[in-house]
């Protein structure tokens, strides 16, 4: 026959179990609105006036490759306005990258926000063209990245 103290104790584990369940779900739910209030934070700034200049003056710049624009604009790390839309633009997708690579956002909400692969096809030539003439084949990488794998889900999916 079952006595109380074996009912306690079935009862306090149970207790136990649900406290430990429902910690568990806390952690993943505080987890994600962190994530979702980071990139939010981004997403802001970048829908900046500021920005949003930037970025229109970077869809509207015109150049076949790499040596196109340095003829036509310069070079990518001289002073100018084309050079300083390139280099915001550039420098917030390396950072969503690393922020990627490091599990701090998810990738569907990236790819959800930003126009993750029109940004970097128009990027691209440039990263490739300073990696040569740099001897620095890091240069863009994390951009790079946050395109791949998105490519890597769409194949996926």
């Amino acid at each position: 026959m079952v006595d109380i103290q074996t009912v306690s104790i079935v009862v306090a584990s149970a207790g136990i179990l649900t406290a430990a369940t429902y910690y568990v779900l806390q952690i993943r739910h505080q987890n994600r609105m962190r994530q979702t209030d980071l990139l939010m934070r981004l997403h802001l700034a970048f829908s900046s006036k500021e920005r949003v200049e930037a970025a229109l003056k970077y869809m509207n710049t015109e150049y076949k490759d790499y040596d196109d624009f340095v003829e036509k604009y310069g070079f990518p790390f001289a002073e100018g306005q084309v050079q300083t839309v390139f280099l915001m633009i550039g420098m917030f997708f390396e950072g969503i990258g690393i922020l990627l690579k490091r599990k701090l956002v998810p990738l569907d909400l990236v790819t959800d926000l930003f126009a993750v692969e029109m940004l970097w096809l128009k990027w691209k030539p440039l990263a490739e063209g300073l990696r040569k003439q740099t001897n620095n084949p890091h240069f863009g990488e994390w951009f790079e990245y946050t395109y791949n794998e998105m490519k890597k889900k769409e194949q996926q999916q």
